[in-house]
């Protein structure tokens, strides 16, 4: 048992990723603590909203350009010429892209918050987005060069440096500043990653072989295109179903209803990042290296022997204290939270099972696979809520959420049907 653990690279990943996770989530139980104190129900849902826009904003402005840097990277790495012509690329099209979003923020901040908030009061914090949006961009194209050199550790360290810091931040302006004060953390929060990551970058500048020039290379604008179309479509209709999905509680229900909601998803975006990040530590790279089916059968296989045990212990331990957990992490408010919460696990079980599918799919670039799977669950998703939330209000969200996951599965064993039962590679 203990060899297996030493020579299994995937919980070495996660292991490593757990000390990040672990202190992630013992901080996040915190500031939701904080929020529902503070803040109540509706604050939660104003919160949900602004998260939900930031990072529509966040993934438009990255455009696939992380997983299309990594895949060269690591295609080039033994290429030091190349590599520099690929940084170099990449960091103009962070910039440039990043900049120009973040100028239409500012410009179109009201009608943003109009349409976010149905209020135009918050357009200060839509501007103040904008402006850091940048360094969230720079931040998250000097982490797909360290997940390129494998710098697993380094990356893990910045990660709970800045946590820890966003954590503080966070405490003050809230208890300062209240609902302002949540909107000024979650907007800053990526300016302290990416001051602990560019700190790393200038520590270990010999390492990553940086030499930026001015040129951004055509020849690789159709690998680039690929991953942007990918990227860009669910970067805009996971976050906008979000936005929609809880304006549906709103309008049918209230906004108090809406914030019991988001505190599920809060929640659960807890417990499912551990699996999430491990992946996108481990499996992008490994991935991007294997070209034949038997390879990826391998690690489909590794990943289900290793993985979904795990995550099956996991849930049904936060079931079993599923009263505990609405009783220290929100408020008496959220008690409806207790009769959510076995929906939103199934459908994240259903989740976790697609996922080392759907790296393969971003990763290998299998766009006509992609948009149907993206289509076909967000739609199902948004369409299944619009039909059930106006009778069972956010438990109708919730049910809508468990059957889109069961579904997509379902969908994606039938379009990989052939690399499952086949024998041959291709």
């Amino acid at each position: 048992m203990i060899d297996f653990l030493k020579k299994n690279a995937l919980l070495k990943v996660f292991s490593l990723n757990s000390v990040s996770v672990l202190v992630n989530f013992v901080l996040g139980i915190f500031s939701l603590k904080i929020i529902s104190y503070y803040l109540g129900s509706p604050g939660m849902a104003l919160v949900g909203s602004y998260r939900n826009f930031t990072t529509l904003f966040k993934s438009v402005a990255t455009n696939g350009f992380s997983q299309a840097l990594l895949k060269l990277f690591v295609e080039n790495k033994e290429d030091k010429k190349e590599v520099q012509i690929v940084i170099s690329t990449f960091f103009w099209l962070f910039l440039s892209l990043s900049v120009f979003l973040g100028i239409l923020l500012f410009v179109f901040s009201e009608s943003f918050s109009l349409f976010i908030f149905r209020d135009e009061q918050y357009g200060f914090y839509i501007k103040l987005f904008g402006l850091v949006l940048p360094f969230f961009a720079l931040q998250t194209y000097l982490t797909s060069i360290f997940n390129g050199l494998l710098w697993y550790k380094k990356i893990v360290f910045a990660q709970i440096l800045s946590v820890l810091i966003v954590f503080l931040i966070t405490v003050l302006l809230i208890y300062y500043k209240q609902l302002q004060g949540a909107f000024i953390a979650i907007a800053v929060a990526d300016v302290v990653l990416f001051g602990a990551i560019f700190a790393i970058a200038i520590r270990h500048q010999k390492g990553m072989y940086f030499d930026l020039q001015k040129v951004i290379s055509k020849k690789y604008w159709s690998a680039i295109g690929k991953f942007s179309s990918m990227a860009l479509f669910s970067g805009v209709i996971v976050p906008l179903n979000f936005i929609l999905i809880r304006n549906l509680i709103i309008d049918f229900h209230s906004i108090e209803e809406a914030g019991i909601w988001d505190a599920v998803n809060r929640i659960s975006g807890f417990y499912m990042m551990f699996f999430t990040t491990g992946f996108s530590f481990y499996y992008l790279p490994k991935l991007a290296s294997i070209q034949t089916q038997s390879a990826f059968k391998f690690e489909l296989v590794n990943f289900y022997k290793t993985v979904i045990p795990l995550f099956v212990i996991l849930i049904v331990g936060l079931y079993w204290v599923k009263d505990l957990i609405v009783k220290w992490v929100l408020t008496t408010e959220f008690q409806e939270v207790n009769s959510l919460l076995l929906g939103q696990l199934g459908g994240d079980f259903f989740k976790v099972l697609t996922l080392a599918f759907g790296y393969q799919i971003v990763v290998k670039t299998l766009i006509k696979r992609y948009f149907i799977i993206e289509i076909f669950y967000n739609l199902t998703f948004y369409l299944l809520a619009h039909l059930w939330v106006g009778e069972f209000s956010a438990n109708g969200a919730v049910q809508a959420f468990f059957v889109a996951n069961l579904l997509n599965f379902l969908l994606i064993l039938f379009l990989f049907r052939k690399t499952l039962i086949g024998s041959k590679d291709s």
